[in-house]
C-alpha cells in the first residue's frame, strides 16, 4: 500500500476511469449505524483540485452521509478498479453537505450537469490517499447506468421531492440531523 496526501495524475485519471465509487461514513455513537453507499451515476463527481472531491447528492431513500458528515465530518471514498490493472484508491478526508442556496453550493452547481433531484454537493477535503493492490477485486463488467432514480426523481417533480425529502431525509436511521 502507498499513501500520499494530494491527488496525483494517475490517480486523477483512475477515478475518472470508474463507473461506481463507494462513500463510507459513521457517527460518533458506539451503537450508530456505520453506512456504505454505493455512487455511479455519469458526471455527478468533480476533482477541483489536488486537495478536494466534490460529488453531487441526489434525494434518495436516506440520508446517512449527510447526517454524519454534519455530526463529525468524517469520509471515505473507495474507487475499485473491476477492468483492467486491480487497483483500489481510497480518499480519507473531511467532508461537508452544501446545501442549495448557499454560496459555496451555488458556486459549485456550475460545474455538474443540470439534474432535477439534487439535495446536496458533498465537498471533501483530502486528509491522505492510500492505493493498495485490489488483486481480490472480481473483474466485471458494466453493462449500462441504471435510469431508475433519474425516472423516479423526474416522476416526481421538485415539489413532491420537497415532501419526500422532508418525510425521508430530514434525520438518520439513528436520529442525527441531516436535511433541514
Amino acid at each position: 500500500m502507498t499513501t500520499h496526501a494530494e491527488l496525483t495524475k494517475d490517480d486523477i485519471d483512475f477515478i475518472h476511469s470508474q463507473e461506481l465509487f463507494f462513500v463510507a461514513t459513521a457517527p460518533l455513537s458506539d451503537h450508530g449505524h456505520i453506512n456504505c453507499s454505493p455512487k455511479g451515476l455519469r458526471d455527478t463527481l468533480y476533482l477541483p483540485d489536488p486537495r478536494h472531491v466534490a460529488y453531487l447528492d441526489l434525494t434518495g431513500s436516506g440520508a446517512e452521509t449527510i447526517a454524519h458528515l454534519r455530526e463529525n465530518g468524517r469520509i471515505t471514498l473507495m474507487f475499485c478498479s473491476f477492468a483492467g490493472v486491480p487497483n483500489i484508491l481510497r480518499i480519507y478526508g473531511s467532508g461537508q453537505p452544501l446545501l442549495p442556496g448557499g454560496s459555496r453550493y451555488d458556486s459549485l452547481i456550475t460545474k455538474f450537469p443540470s439534474r432535477q433531484g439534487a439535495r446536496a454537493i458533498i465537498l471533501i477535503t483530502i486528509s491522505s490517499i492510500a492505493n493498495s493492490c485490489g488483486y481480490g477485486v472480481p473483474m466485471a463488467a458494466q453493462m449500462r447506468q441504471r435510469e431508475r432514480l433519474e425516472n423516479w426523481i423526474a416522476a416526481k417533480g421538485e415539489e413532491d421531492l420537497k415532501t419526500y425529502r422532508k418525510r425521508h431525509n430530514t434525520r438518520s436511521i439513528d436520529g442525527l440531523p441531516a436535511i433541514p
